[in-house]
């Protein structure tokens, strides 16, 4: 059956579209506002000053950038455009972005010629010229919409924390945590996460920031939806370009958004085979927290998973073996079944291939229940793994499989979102996403439940029947905003379902997605399952995992959704013997009417 639009008669309180009030209106008016000020100073064929936005980003009131138009530096919002930014930007005066190497080149800027650079939390291409000049390639609106508000929050906090430490010259004589918060405000502790992401060059930072005010330029080349389309093609010919080689092109898929090692780490057991070697680095070279953790497994007192803690010590390790050693991981999986496929396009999102017919069941996390071998082998099922993307690249992703998928038989994402009923950790599913891009609510027959997470979560909770909206970008949302929506029982908000929802609507319809509308996803040709673990909680504290980073503790939302995707797809392709426990009627139950 195809999605129902609910819009023809008036629909029941449960199917209504979110309502503003006049305040409401006037709080989300100033965010869209600042949105279409950079979307149309950006179509100038000129360089624009990035403080011209700056007036209009203060006046948003960001929820993720408290302090914006305060003196007073936010550190926590600092922190978080550090992090989505290379290091290079420091010294940077002008910052430009295009879809392609050929679009650069077409303006003169021949990316060859320059170095590459990175950001430790965002996954995106940057190239630095070595003389001011800083190129990063869009993957769709949404990388513009991410981008542009973190460049200007950088700016701001920049230039604040000069005249700050300009008011305390002895600070960086002596640059405790504690001396800088006394002197120069901001919380100790945001200073100290400063410091473990500089690291050695943590004082030279400060000093430069003193020295320089920060007064960027940025202009966009191109930029149009084609563009977005060719960049998405391009990066699925890869993918499909390994599933040829494997001889995989002509069998159903099972498209999984989530990340690049969850699914692979449950479905080969190299880590639980690398367990002596992990442990021993975590015993050598490991973080305190980690070797405290490694400590209360011995003693019997830890309340974590053993399995996830050799996941996360693994990512720990591959992050750190010599450079001749980097393929060692992947050809490891590839002997297991799971084939890697890394992006050389602007869409930096890594993929895996995996043919449920060359898994091994003994290699499998204890997770994910007895599985019947012989099934296995006889399934011509093929899971295609996302590193899930950044908001409309969802859509583009989506829509490409599709047009091309001999046949997709379910499509299951799992990403992070901020929650505003729950706390960092815990487990989302959503029965309702509101998509802010396109304006529809769609409201699902989501295909897990908490039974599907509960048996496997160890520190959070599970929390199902919520409600998410996919907002445009982090910082394009204000406390109003994020109140609006609270009263309207839109506890999540996340980038990804929304644009996800306007592909399924596109596979099941002749017509495009529509605009401002509900929409009924109660059947649906596909399975459909949508899953988030809160990384954020802006309603009741201003520090986030998107300022911070994942902990250890964090893997254990992300493996316990990832157990429950798995035991989905081999529940559906018969391969799932019985559920894990006699004690899961929920499971047994779900397993009659899946199977």
């Amino acid at each position: 059956m195809s999605p129902r639009r609910l819009s023809a008669s008036p629909p029941p309180l449960a199917a209504r579209q979110p309502a503003l009030t006049g305040a409401e209106a006037t709080v989300a008016e100033a965010v869209e506002l600042y949105h279409r000020t950079y979307t149309t100073v950006l179509r100038s064929t000129g360089e624009t000053r990035l403080r011209v936005l700056e007036a209009s980003h203060r006046a948003m009131g960001s929820s993720l950038h408290g302090l914006a138009n305060s003196p007073e530096p936010d550190l926590g919002a600092f922190l978080y455009a550090v992090r989505r930014l290379p290091a290079s930007v420091m010294t940077a005066q002008r910052v430009v972005m295009a879809q392609s190497a050929e679009v650069f080149a077409k303006a003169g800027l021949h990316l060859r010629d320059w170095s590459e650079a990175s950001a430790p939390g965002r996954r995106r291409r940057w190239y630095d010229d070595g003389h001011g000049t800083l190129a990063v390639l869009i993957a769709s609106a949404s990388d513009v919409d991410d981008l542009v508000p973190t460049l200007v929050a950088f700016q701001i906090e920049w230039n604040k924390l000069r005249a700050a430490l300009d008011g305390a010259p002895g600070a960086l004589a002596d640059p405790t945590s504690e001396r800088l918060a006394r002197s120069a405000g901001g919380r100790e502790d945001d200073w100290t996460q400063l410091r473990e992401v500089w690291g050695e060059s943590f004082t030279d930072g400060l000093e430069l920031i003193t020295r320089r005010r920060m007064a960027l330029r940025v202009r966009l080349f191109g930029g149009s939806q084609v563009g977005y389309a060719r960049v998405t093609r391009r990066w699925w010919q890869q993918v499909t370009g390994t599933m040829r080689s494997q001889s995989l092109l002509d069998r159903p898929i099972y498209f999984v958004s989530s990340n690049s090692h969850s699914l692979a780490n449950l479905l080969t057991g190299i880590a639980r085979e690398h367990e002596g070697e992990l442990v021993a680095m975590v015993e050598r070279d490991g973080p305190e927290d980690l070797r405290q953790e490694l400590q209360r497994f011995g003693a019997g007192l830890a309340e974590g998973d053993w399995n996830n803690f050799l996941y996360y010590a693994s990512r720990i390790h591959t992050g750190s073996i010599a450079t001749d050693e980097r393929g060692r991981p992947r050809r490891e999986e590839r002997a297991r079944g799971v084939f890697g496929v890394a992006s050389r396009t602007a869409l930096d999102v890594a993929a895996q291939v995996i043919p449920l017919d060359r898994l091994d069941p003994a290699g499998f996390d204890p997770r994910l229940g007895k599985v019947d071998a012989a099934r296995l082998r006889g399934s011509p099922a093929v899971i295609v793994n996302i590193d899930y993307p950044l908001g409309l690249a969802a859509y583009n992703i989506l829509r490409e499989v599709a047009e091309t998928a001999a046949e997709l038989r379910g499509v299951y994402v799992l990403g992070k979102a901020a929650t505003l009923n729950a706390d960092v950790g815990d487990v989302m599913i959503p029965s309702a996403v509101h998509d802010e891009h396109s304006g529809c609510t769609y409201w699902l027959d989501n295909a897990f439940t908490v039974a599907d997470i509960a048996p496997h979560l160890r520190f959070g909770s599970g929390l199902d029947n919520q409600r998410a909206v996919s907002v445009k970008g982090t910082f394009l949302q204000n406390r109003g905003y994020l109140d609006f929506y609270y009263r309207e029982a839109f506890t999540v908000v996340e980038m990804e379902a929304g644009p996800y929802c306007n592909a399924i609507y596109e596979m099941s319809e002749p017509s495009r997605h529509p605009i401002d509308e509900p929409v009924s996803f109660a059947k649906l040709p596909i399975d459909f399952g949508v899953i988030h673990y809160a990384s954020d909680t802006p309603l009741t504290q201003a520090r986030t995992l998107g300022a911070r980073g994942l902990s250890y503790f964090g893997m254990d939302s992300t493996y316990a959704a990832s157990v429950a995707i798995l035991r989905r797809i081999l529940r559906r392709e018969g391969a799932l013997a019985a559920p894990a426990s006699c004690d899961e009627p929920a499971a047994r139950a779900e397993l009659e009417q899946t199977g």
